[in-house]
């Protein structure tokens, strides 16, 4: 689950926009490597509570992460990150929705549920006049509607197809958008780095509580599982920065919808899922709509 179709959280660095094959690049191999931890804790979620997997998601996340900090200088600035109240509050919402994205592709094919998880720039779109004080436009609201109608098709209430799963990834993408909100609200304030600090550290302390309760020791083998999940988190979240950092968000954005087709390849060969037709024709009316909202938000902007 990748933060797609957003700028980073801080400022953009000097060489901001002027290398935009590298940021397709970097944001190409960033989606690539998401899905990729999507399906270890979709096959450890045989063994193992969807929670754990969280937990471990999280933790090693955060572990893989220490180093990389430190060794930038950044463990002063950790202890006192400008706006902690939205870095706690952004770090709850990528938490929530981490749960029900996990509980959601245990149950059902990784491609179905991303597919799902795509409305988020929807919920976006919805929020923004309130959250953020943004002008909404006709094209906007048409393309949150086209999205809304591609969900539908994805989900197929009542034609024997629907799954309780897809309520989870549709939850995990309303919940999706309220984090992607939140860290709009922090661009330009903390640098990346911090940010994917508190991620990890108020996952993995919102998870612990509930450890005692659900734990199952893990074999030596499914350890290694949890960390290299962990290390895939980490380093296909830090991708998609960079790509955002080499190239303007209008050239990148679209790049992050190819998630579906690792996604898709991940499912496929790992667990012998494959979308079906009609659920192909709601993902593309759902990544169109996010294209054109991505286009149509950059224009404002620019105006």
């Amino acid at each position: 689950m990748s933060d797609e179709g957003q700028t980073p959280t801080g400022s953009r660095s000097a060489h901001s926009g002027d290398r935009p094959m590298l940021g397709i690049a970097f944001m190409a191999l960033g989606v690539s490597v998401v899905p990729m931890m999507d399906g270890i804790a979709k096959g450890l979620a045989d063994d193992y509570p969807v929670l754990q997997i969280v937990w471990a998601r999280f933790a090693f996340h955060l572990l893989w992460l220490l180093p990389f900090l430190l060794w930038h200088g950044h463990g002063r600035s950790v202890l006192a990150p400008r706006l902690p109240g939205l870095q706690v509050l952004r770090g709850v919402f990528l938490l929530a929705a981490t749960v029900c994205y996990f509980s959601a592709i245990a149950l059902m094919p990784i491609a179905d549920a991303l597919a799902l998880l795509f409305i988020s720039p929807m919920v976006v779109t919805l929020l923004a006049p309130v959250v953020l004080g943004e002008r909404v436009g006709i094209w906007r609201w048409s393309a949150v509607v086209a999205g809304f109608i591609g969900a539908l098709i994805v989900v197929r209430p009542g034609f024997g197809v629907f799954q309780w799963a897809s309520v989870l990834a549709l939850g995990a993408g309303v919940l999706h958008g309220c984090y992607l909100l939140t860290t709009r609200r922090l661009a330009g304030s903390t640098n990346p780095m911090i940010t994917l600090f508190y991620t990890g550290a108020i996952g993995l302390l919102g998870m612990s509580f509930a450890m005692p309760v659900v734990w199952v020791p893990p074999t030596p083998v499914d350890w290694g599982w949890m960390a290299v999940m962990g290390a895939f988190a980490a380093g296909g979240h830090f991708l998609i920065i960079k790509g955002f950092d080499r190239a303007p968000a209008p050239v990148v954005a679209p790049v992050a919808y190819t998630e579906i087709v690792a996604a898709t390849a991940v499912g496929y060969l790992a667990f012998g899922d494959f979308p079906a037709a009609l659920t192909w024709v709601g993902i593309v009316v759902i990544v169109t709509s996010g294209i054109v909202i991505s286009v149509r938000e950059h224009r404002t902007r620019r105006r």
